[in-house]
């Protein structure tokens, strides 16, 4: 060592730094890369990260290998360094105090600057990086294999297993928060359509479906002549067909195939059955998602809705799932437009029969989903009684009042402004319901 100029023991110096920043830098690089973005250029055929996922695939040989590197290019720093300090001051202070330097520049050129660098810019490193780490694994094999080896057993006596991985899949949760954060990268529009989509398996039949008392159909023992006219004034494609009550559904008229019958006035009650296809029954409580894949399987577009009894509880269409993914699309007025009416004070005037998911939607509100399924139900479960028009209560943070009630049903609720809500707060509204007089 005594014979090497000092030129080129500061030039091995510098390049043992370097390798060290290298080692560092492409460490952070490999374990920070998106692994989703990885997968996506390893199936376009990326050269580079086929490389660095056979590499990750191993992940405690290619610690193993860089960890060994970047020890070995340190240590071999800090000899250079010793060496050279001695053939300028000899004794301890000296060396005290090139053993600091050196601790500085390996912490500001060889760790932090390289990892940040990585951190940021991962794709930067570590691909190039995975060219130079496959041979190098293949020649350091043997001593990899015996570090990784002692590596495995300390973690053995700690009660940790390298194969028990977690990987890196996401649940519909995690998945829904990286669509939210997508940000510009997705359109606002597309982004709210996937989040819709996984919210679909939350959602069952009983959400969207229209409930039996508005189930539009067409009664076999009526007069003729008032089911022509039920006819020619239906807005729906399809119909369900009954006699004496909607319990006994015979079966869904499609309004095409007797549209030219009755036109040419030859419509009656015997072609009027033989047009009818058979009913699909579905239970109440059929997820969302499943329901979808029936329809596709069975090449129909509506279900009507029974429970356990057998009764009917209302009907589900097609065009009722598609609605929750992509929005309303149909001509009609939209249900939730038709019942929520904004009034010029800042309240709002509610349908007791509208459903739970289009008030969230429409006022961008919380209201749970996982009990009654309108806003009449969500009332009467809370109050376990019929209210009187002029209640008021503090339903889940939002103040109601009762304005109008039918038989047995709430039909109308008026939403308080915020600023009378947190009167009503304050002066003790939130627990029972009071009459408003």
């Amino acid at each position: 060592m005594e014979n090497i100029p000092l030129s080129m023991l500061f030039g091995i110096l510098a390049g043992l730094i370097l390798l060290s920043a290298f080692f560092s830098g492409s460490e952070t690089a490999l374990m920070s890369i998106n692994r989703y973005r990885l997968r996506h250029k390893v199936r376009q055929g990326h050269r580079g990260a086929i490389l660095v996922n056979k590499l990750l695939a191993q992940p405690d040989r290619l610690i193993g290998l860089i960890l060994l590197g970047n020890n070995l290019a340190n240590i071999l720093a800090s000899m250079i360094t010793t060496i050279v300090t001695l053939r300028f001051y000899p004794g301890e202070g000296p060396l005290a105090i090139a053993a600091g330097i050196l601790t500085l520049v390996i912490l500001i050129f060889a760790e932090v600057a390289p990892k940040t660098l990585a951190a940021l810019q991962p794709e930067i490193l570590a691909y190039p990086a995975a060219y130079i780490y496959t041979p190098l694994l293949r020649i350091g094999y043997p001593l990899v294999y015996v570090v990784n080896l002692l590596a495995n057993g300390v973690l053995k006596i700690l009660g940790l297993n390298k194969n028990k991985s977690s990987g890196f899949s996401l649940s519909r949760e995690e998945l829904s928060t990286v669509v939210k954060e997508a940000g510009a990268m997705i359109p606002k529009r597309h982004r709210s359509m996937l989040l819709n989509v996984l919210q679909l398996e939350h959602a069952t039949v009983e959400d969207i479906m229209v409930p039996r008392n508005e189930v539009v159909g067409i009664d076999l023992d009526d007069d003729w002549e008032d089911i022509v006219d039920e006819l020619q004034r239906v807005k729906h494609t399809r119909i369900p067909v009954y006699r004496e009550s909607i319990d006994h559904v015979i079966g869904i008229l499609h309004i095409k195939h007797i549209i030219r019958l009755i036109a040419d006035d030859k419509l009656n009650k015997e072609l009027l059955t033989q047009a009818v296809t058979e009913p699909y029954f579905i239970p109440e409580g059929t997820p969302l998602t499943t329901q979808l894949l029936a329809f596709q399987r069975l090449k129909n577009r509506l279900a009507l809705v029974v429970d356990e009894y057998g009764d009917l509880l209302g009907l589900v269409t097609l065009e009722d799932i598609l609605e929750e993914i992509v929005g309303e699309f149909t001509t009609d007025v939209p249900t939730n437009v038709k019942e929520i009416h904004p009034q010029s004070d800042g309240s709002y005037l509610i349908d007791g029969g509208v459903h739970i998911r289009d008030i969230n939607r429409v006022l961008h509100w919380s209201l749970p989903t996982d009990g009654p399924k309108t806003l009449n139900g969500m009332i009467l479960e809370h109050m376990e009684m019929i209210p009187e028009p002029g209640t008021s209560l503090i339903l889940h943070g939002q103040a109601l009042e009762i304005t109008k009630t039918y038989k047995n049903a709430v039909k109308m609720v008026k939403v308080i402004p915020d600023s009378l809500a947190r009167v009503q707060k304050q002066s003790g509204l939130a627990g029972n319901p009071v009459n408003g007089g």
